[in-house]
């Protein structure tokens, strides 16, 4: 299996033990490991990478623009990271990617009335940065 190094900088460990590794598309790409497969969060389309990748709709401080679609690139992407380095990323890396970590902890067997804490003890601590990302999450969970 071709996982991410612990404490490589942004990855964070599902319970299931696949890696995940989020972070910022403004900020350089981290030195060493490169992802198989990116899931990126944007408003508009991503920039050209030497890996596989799909877009989600996704304005900055929002929610994504089609939740079942969402909802279907992540358990795709949940998928991957069982034998792939797979990164998720957004703007600044906090919020939109810190919400769909936090989806995906859900789906890997995280409460989504604990998931958004377990994102800010594993990956950043200001993830999920709106009131209603969080609420997103919580709902999750149901769907």
């Amino acid at each position: 299996m071709a996982a991410w190094d612990e404490g490589g900088q942004g990855v964070m460990r599902l319970p299931s033990g696949r890696s995940v590794r989020g972070r910022g598309l403004r900020r350089p790409l981290p030195v060493g490991q490169v992802p198989a497969f990116g899931l990126y969060l944007l408003g508009g389309p991503p920039p050209e990478t030497a890996w596989s990748a799909r877009w989600v709709r996704w304005r900055d401080f929002w929610l994504p623009s089609d939740p079942a679609g969402f909802r279907d690139e992540l358990v795709g992407t949940l998928r991957r990271a069982g034998d792939e380095r797979v990164e998720v990323a957004c703007g600044g890396g906090i919020g939109r990617t810190g919400t769909a970590l936090a989806c995906l902890a859900i789906l890997d067997g995280v409460r989504s009335d604990e998931a958004v804490a377990y994102v800010r003890s594993g990956y950043h601590p200001r993830a999920v940065e709106t009131p209603w990302q969080r609420r997103f999450v919580e709902r999750f969970g149901a769907g």
